[in-house]
């Protein structure tokens, strides 16, 4: 089983998923720490660099890569879902899950992060609500499961994604 988590930034799929993958005995794989240990430096100075076109064509490449492993959770970043081949990857490979949350929880969860270059600017608040408007759609679509995370313990989140999909504990 591959289970993979989208939703926005800071909806909780780095936390839920070292959980969840712990609880299901699969292997977590953060598709933003990926990609920087491939290519030995962080997000921020990719988007410097190359923009976001340029970060969103690694990260699909590397969400390839990963999503063909077996036995793997992948936490995947909160713009995954804009390229369509990822979103058909995902959907074929494994179990999606789309981790909601409201554009304040957001703000409460990362306005202490300085490792989110789309959030350095003047109007984070609205940066994040034009974000969801795009994005939420697309994680509909992708999702098999929607769990709610706002003001929710990660065991919380974790013990209800495990109940819908079906399994209690570690898998053979």
């Amino acid at each position: 089983m591959n289970v993979f988590l989208v939703g926005p930034m800071g909806s909780g799929k780095s936390a839920v998923g070292r959980q969840l993958a712990q609880r299901l005995a699969l292997e977590f794989i953060d598709s933003d720490t990926e990609i920087e240990a491939r290519t030995g430096v962080d997000i921020a100075y990719i988007f410097e660099r190359e923009g976001e076109a340029g970060f969103r064509s690694r990260e699909a490449e590397v969400i390839d890569a990963i999503t063909r492993r077996d036995q793997v959770l992948v936490a995947t970043g909160g713009g995954a879902v804009l390229d369509a081949g990822t979103r058909e990857r995902l959907r074929t490979r494994g179990r999606v899950v789309y981790l909601r949350t409201s554009v304040d929880q957001q703000l409460a969860r990362t306005r202490r992060s300085n490792d989110r270059p789309l959030l350095n600017n003047d109007d984070p608040r609205g940066t994040l609500e034009r974000l969801y408007e795009q994005r939420t759609p697309l994680y509909t679509e992708v999702a098999e499961i929607v769990v709610d995370t706002d003001g929710r313990k990660v065991n919380t989140v974790v013990d209800q994604i495990c109940r819908q999909l079906g399994v209690d504990g570690p898998q053979p």
